[in-house]
């Protein structure tokens, strides 16, 4: 299926559920949606990031240090980040630790996220209709680099609120 022919949640201001409309629809109107956000840390604490392909809807060749996407009709934001996860870079059958929601917008979209984090030290496989590269980096080089680097600006809010709760960095579940 065509990403932009997905069928998304579509949410209130409040992130209620209150229907839901193709991808390309939603992008077009900036109809408010759900999206999920898994920080995947490595055992040292290092995170992915991974730089999107120009072909991506929003933000296209942004470098963006969380994996997940918009949650589709009938999900769970659970079920969609697991998802996300396998589609994206080939995880599965890792633990996931929820953090929190959070409410984005900027002039391209609105967004109400749910925010995961694993660990994992295993082989990835990068979906190539989505993630150009990948790799992992010290949090310290990611704040850095969001200064002169293009990064996906609602996924840099999410990391810096998840860093206001975890001064430390990484507080998933250790597992492979």
């Amino acid at each position: 299926m065509n990403p932009a022919d997905e069928i998304v949640t579509i949410v209130d201001e409040h992130n209620n559920v209150i229907g839901s409309a193709p991808r390309r629809e939603m992008r077009a109107k900036k109809l408010p949606h759900r999206s999920t956000y898994i920080f995947v840390f490595n055992s040292q604490g290092e995170l992915f990031v991974q730089k999107r392909t120009m072909t991506k809807d929003i933000y296209p060749g942004y470098y963006d240090p969380c994996t997940g996407g918009v949650v589709l009709h009938g999900e769970s934001y659970e079920l969609s980040a697991t998802r996300e996860l396998e589609e994206e870079v080939g995880i599965r059958d890792v633990p996931l630790t929820w953090h929190f929601n959070v409410y984005f917008e900027d002039d391209g979209c609105r967004v109400w996220g749910s925010v995961f984090s694993c660990v994992y030290d295993g082989d990835m496989v990068l979906q190539a209709e989505e993630v150009e590269s990948g790799e992992f980096l010290p949090i310290e080089t990611i704040l850095q680099r969001v200064h002169f680097a293009p990064y996906t600006p609602d996924s840099v809010m999410v990391l810096r609120r998840y860093l206001d709760l975890h001064p430390q960095g990484c507080s998933a579940p250790q597992s492979q």
